[in-house]
């Protein structure tokens, strides 16, 4: 047995090997459906990841900043499954969270993609997300991921991997998607109710203007549609707001 310790400063004891999403569950069932990730001891994790020791545990939901950004962190990867399906042999260079959303850096070998094919990949995305696929991790040895991004004619991958250590190397996996990634991720795609990509722009791989540039598009989802409309509307005032201070001081 192990103790894990809660915020609330109690203890209880579990099987060696339980999960957050296990004790979750214990505790109770609609808990359980809210969360996205884990804080073991300090460090973000996967919320499906075993607990083989005593531990401190913070049950992340949508409420925490690092559930949002575990989140956000995911969706980055539901958009790049939608876009591989829609741009066949794209490229991935970066894709992390951000303080709101996400973007990722993509190669379109030639491609563009302009504001109005962002429909297209977020009905893409949604239909990706409600087949619930769970985000599944896998450590991999540098040789195999080499391998599999040669493989596969992602140069940036196989560039990024060289700068690794073996035996600190992962994969997630979800849906026909794998990516090279640290993680963490949420339990599943069905938690991605709601998705609107937000802008498009240009950046250099690894923002240097000697490489070649990427397309970065942005996006951010939410749990809930309600969510993502309150968020537009928040933006769309503020940018009303922006209008005005700019008339006042030119004196429109």
């Amino acid at each position: 047995m192990i103790n894990i310790s809660f915020p609330d400063g109690s203890i209880r004891q579990f099987e060696k090997g339980t999960n957050a999403l296990d004790i979750a569950k214990s505790i109770s069932e609609g808990l359980a459906r809210k969360v996205l990730a884990a804080k073991v001891n300090g460090k973000v994790s996967d919320a499906s990841r075993p607990i083989d020791q005593d531990a401190s545990l913070v049950l992340l939901t949508w409420d925490d900043a690092e559930g949002k950004e575990t989140f956000w962190h995911s969706s980055a990867h539901l958009m790049a499954e939608a876009l591989e399906a829609i741009y066949p042999g794209i490229k991935f260079g970066y894709g992390p969270p951000v303080d709101n959303g996400f973007y990722y850096d993509v190669d379109l070998g030639g491609r563009e993609i302009s504001q109005d094919d962002l429909k297209k990949i977020e009905s893409k995305i949604s239909e990706l997300a409600a087949k619930n696929s769970p985000y599944l991790r896998t450590e991999i040895s540098k040789e195999a991921a080499l391998n599999y991004f040669t493989e596969k004619g992602d140069e940036y991958k196989v560039e990024t991997i060289h700068e690794l250590n073996d035996g600190e190397i992962t994969f997630y996996r979800q849906g026909n998607f794998t990516d090279l990634c640290r993680g963490p991720h949420i339990p599943h795609t069905g938690f991605i109710k709601a998705v609107k990509l937000m802008n498009i722009a240009g950046a250099y791989w690894k923002g240097d203007e000697k490489n070649k540039q990427l397309t970065r598009i942005y996006g951010i989802t939410f749990p809930k549609q309600k969510e993502l409309d309150e968020y537009l509307q928040l933006l769309e005032e503020a940018k009303k707001r922006d209008h005005r201070k700019i008339g006042k001081e030119l004196e429109i």
